[in-house]
């Protein structure tokens, strides 16, 4: 049986990417050797990792604009950190959309002030901020573009008159954007580009070198651009993974193109929980995700009826965070739209024997 996979991270990958890397792990560019074996200094991989920088800042209309593509370790908590080390002389501010914002702001505490300039945490999430104003003298502004716990994605970014910082873990390469507006933005690959293992950070060159402070080496992002994003061992798999996905994307359209698809999904799936009265959405319907639709079932009790549904057709990873519970449907780039129709049928017969 097909298995339709909505799991929130890591990711569902295009089938043609699984199977160019498989095939890698084995037998990389004929040589005989695998992948995961050969040198990360080897011609083979420089040339991996040049390409994945390459298409990155391509696909984000980034390239020949004063940034930089790097693929790192540590995924998006250790930029958590790594914003702060780089950019917090005194004070930044951070809107708090969910866990991860909070986990961010935790980390920038132990470096500056910082002003939490909107929240929606009186409401679990379940809405982006709106009214806020953003204080004069910031370092820089955080934001998380997309809530992949609570579903939320912020539709309109705020207008500053200091660095937008951006985390896109979960919603990176999904629509277009003016991705210039963002100073920096940084993504763990296993939500929307590969495995984990790597993070993407796309950061504008002249935003560094401003902070007093001295950074550890591996810490410091003048460090890795450099060191064209190899001063230490790369996570070779992970990296050459996102660099079949970002050529798969390329292939596809690029963003305009997964963008139209990525709609239709979210349209579907959406326009069932409004319209079913056995489901509920929870997110406020104008701050709803493209990419994780968060809903519950209006009455517990169809929970275990539901649940064997979804399994019988081999419909995997829908079951939500615990902080929200219910059900979460992450439609990442590589789910397909018949994916998403075999949801919508269960959903339906569902409704039919509640």
């Amino acid at each position: 049986m097909k298995k339709h996979n909505f799991s929130a991270g890591p990711c569902i990958l295009p089938k043609e990417v699984l199977l160019k890397a498989s095939e890698a792990v084995m037998d990389f560019n004929g040589s005989g050797l695998s992948l995961i074996e050969i040198s990360h200094r080897s011609k083979d991989f420089v040339a991996v990792m040049e390409n994945a920088r390459s298409l990155a800042l391509e696909l984000l209309d980034l390239k020949d604009k004063g940034y930089q593509a790097l693929f790192l370790q540590g995924g998006a908590s250790l930029e958590f950190l790594m914003v702060a080390y780089n950019l917090l002389e005194k004070k930044a501010g951070y809107l708090n959309t969910g866990t991860w914002s909070d986990k961010a702001i935790k980390e920038a505490k132990l470096f500056g002030e910082v002003v939490e300039v909107g929240s929606s945490k009186d409401e679990n999430f379940k809405y982006i901020p709106k009214g806020y104003s953003v204080p004069t003298g910031l370092d820089y502004l955080h934001i998380t573009s997309n809530n992949t716990i609570y579903g939320t994605q912020f539709k309109k970014f705020p207008k500053t008159d200091c660095p937008l910082i951006c985390d896109m873990s979960s919603d990176i390469f999904s629509r277009t954007l003016d991705f210039s507006q963002f100073d920096l933005i940084y993504a763990g690959a296993q939500k929307n580009m590969g495995p984990a293992g790597t993070t993407l950070v796309v950061v504008k060159e002249d935003l560094l070198g401003k902070v007093s402070r001295k950074i550890p080496s591996m810490l410091d992002y003048q460090t890795h651009i450099s060191k064209d994003s190899m001063f230490n061992t790369p996570p070779v798999f992970a990296v050459y993974t996102s660099m079949l996905t970002l050529e798969w994307l390329k292939n596809l359209g690029g963003i305009a193109a997964i963008e139209e698809i990525n709609e239709k999904k979210a349209r579907l799936l959406y326009s069932e929980i409004d319209l079913n009265p056995v489901f509920e959405g929870y997110a406020n319907i104008e701050d709803r995700s493209l990419m994780n639709a968060t809903f519950n079932l209006t009455d517990e009790v169809l929970k275990s009826t539901f649940d064997n549904m979804l399994k019988e057709a081999g419909i995997n990873g829908l079951n939500g965070h615990r902080s929200v519970g219910g059900y979460r449907a992450s439609m990442y780039n590589a789910l397909s739209l018949e994916s998403v129709g075999v949801l919508v049928d269960v959903m339906s017969e569902m409704e039919r024997k509640g």
